[in-house]
């Protein structure tokens, strides 16, 4: 604190208040022209500088960014995990059909087997058991008559 009693004011700086200053529009020079095959050198630009120099140089081309591409609603990865589960359904409806098919093609040999053996063991009990009046020149074997010694047969 003061020990005057004076208020305390802060000191006042002086203002200064800068006006710009017009410049004398500067000449510009044109840069040469050399014919040269169009693309194959950048552009030549020349700037003006404020205190009238001139600065020239090649023009660079800002990177054109390539057009932003709409993202799908769905993701590729969902859309292939989907058509992959479509695929293995079919799979395995023809899995069990092809399963089926073999169930029945088994069914259908066995019983072939099953007729084959009963046919052929019919043939044999008619071969064996034929008739006694029909002789074609076979032999007959009376099993009536047959007897065992020491498992034997002697007809």
């Amino acid at each position: 604190m003061y020990s005057d009693h004076t208020p305390h004011v802060p000191a006042q700086r002086a203002v200064e208040v800068h006006q710009p200053i017009p410049m004398p529009p500067a000449v510009a020079v044109p840069a040469p022209v050399v014919a040269v095959q169009p693309g194959t050198v950048p552009a030549v630009a020349s700037v003006v500088l404020p205190d009238g120099r001139i600065v020239t140089g090649y023009a660079i081309d800002h990177a054109q960014h390539a057009p932003a591409t709409t993202v799908p609603a769905v993701s590729r990865a969902a859309v292939n995990v989907a058509l992959g589960g479509v695929g293995f359904l079919a799979v395995c409806g023809g899995l069990l059909l092809l399963t089926s098919f073999i169930a029945a093609l088994t069914a259908f040999i066995t019983q072939l087997i099953i007729l084959a053996a009963v046919l052929f063991g019919g043939w044999i009990a008619v071969q064996v058991l034929g008739t006694n009046g029909d002789h074609r020149g076979g032999t007959t074997v009376h099993i009536r008559k047959a007897t065992f010694k020491r498992n034997h047969f002697h007809g």
